[in-house]
C-alpha cells in the first residue's frame, strides 16, 4: 500500500507540475538559471562521456568488424549506437548524477528545515517556484545535451579509426548520410525528452517528500538516483519497442513535415 501510494503521490506532482507550467509559468529568471545549471555546467561531463564511448565503440567495431571485411561499416555503427541508444541513456545516466542528486539534495534539506511549508504558509506554490522551473529546463536541455554527446561520440570514433587504425575519412563519414534518417534523429529526441521529465519529477519528488534530517536527505539522494537509473532503463526498452513498431507512422510524419 504504501508504494501505490507514492506512486500515486508522484503523479500527482506530474500532473501539478504540468498544469502549473502550461497555467502559471514560472518566472524567466528561474528557468534561466535552471538551463544554466542543468544545460551549462553538464557540457563538460557530457562531452567526455560522449567522446571517450565513441572512442570504444570505434575500437571494437573496427576489431571485431575488419576480420570480415566490414570495417568500412565502423563510421555507421558508432553513429547509430550513439544517436539511437547510447547518447541517450549515457546523457540521462550524467544527468541523474550530477542535477539529479544535486535537485534531490537540495529539495529535501528544504524540507527538512521547514523551508517549503514556509513557502506555503506565504501562499507560495512549491511546485511553481521550485519544480516548474526544473520540469521545462529539464526536458528542453536533454534533448540537445543528447545530441551534443552523440556529435562528441561520432568526433571521438572518427579520431580513433582514422588516426589509430588509419581508416580513409572518407569511408568513416560516406554511409552516414544515406544510412542515418530522421527516424533516428527523432528516436533520440524522443527518448531523451522522456528521460528529462523522469529526473526530474523523481528527484524533485524525493526531495520533498525526505524525512529525517540530514541523515533523511542522504537516504533520499541515494533512492532517488537509483531510482531514475532503473526507471531510465526499463523506459528506455519499451520506448525503443514503442517507435520500432510506429517506424511507419512515424516516418510518414516527418515526411509530411520535411
Amino acid at each position: 500500500m504504501q508504494l501505490l501510494s507514492a506512486v500515486g503521490d508522484y503523479f500527482l506532482l506530474i500532473i501539478g507540475v504540468v498544469w502549473v507550467s502550461l497555467r502559471h509559468p514560472p518566472a524567466w529568471q528561474l528557468i534561466r538559471d535552471q538551463l544554466y545549471e542543468i544545460g551549462v555546467l553538464s557540457l563538460p561531463v557530457v562531452a567526455i562521456t560522449g567522446f571517450s564511448t565513441g572512442m570504444v565503440l570505434a575500437a571494437q567495431s573496427f576489431f571485431q568488424l575488419s576480420n570480415y571485411g566490414l570495417a568500412g561499416a565502423t563510421g555507421l555503427m558508432v553513429a547509430k549506437a550513439m544517436l539511437v541508444e547510447l547518447g541517450p541513456v549515457l546523457t540521462a545516466f550524467m544527468i541523474t548524477g550530477r542535477v539529479g542528486a544535486s535537485m534531490c539534495a537540495e529539495l529535501g534539506t528544504m524540507r527538512v528545515t521547514e523551508q517549503i511549508d514556509a513557502m506555503r504558509s506565504m501562499s507560495v506554490n512549491p511546485l511553481r517556484y521550485l519544480v516548474a522551473p526544473r520540469f521545462i529546463a529539464g526536458t528542453f536541455m536533454m534533448p540537445l545535451l543528447a545530441i551534443f554527446s552523440s556529435i562528441m561520440g561520432v568526433l571521438g570514433g572518427y579520431m580513433v579509426a582514422t588516426d589509430v587504425y588509419c581508416m580513409a575519412p572518407n569511408a568513416f563519414l560516406d554511409p552516414l548520410p544515406e544510412h542515418i534518417k530522421l527516424f533516428d534523429f527523432f528516436s533520440g529526441m524522443a527518448k531523451s525528452f522522456v528521460f528529462g521529465m523522469i529526473i526530474v519529477t523523481i528527484s524533485c519528488y524525493k526531495g520533498m517528500t525526505t524525512q529525517g534530517g540530514a541523515a533523511g536527505v542522504g537516504r533520499s539522494t541515494t533512492n532517488s538516483v537509483v531510482i531514475c537509473y532503473s526507471v531510465i532503463l526499463i523506459s528506455n526498452f519499451f520506448l525503443t519497442l514503442g517507435l520500432n513498431s510506429s517506424y511507419e507512422y512515424i516516418q510518414d510524419i516527418i515526411a509530411n513535415w520535411f
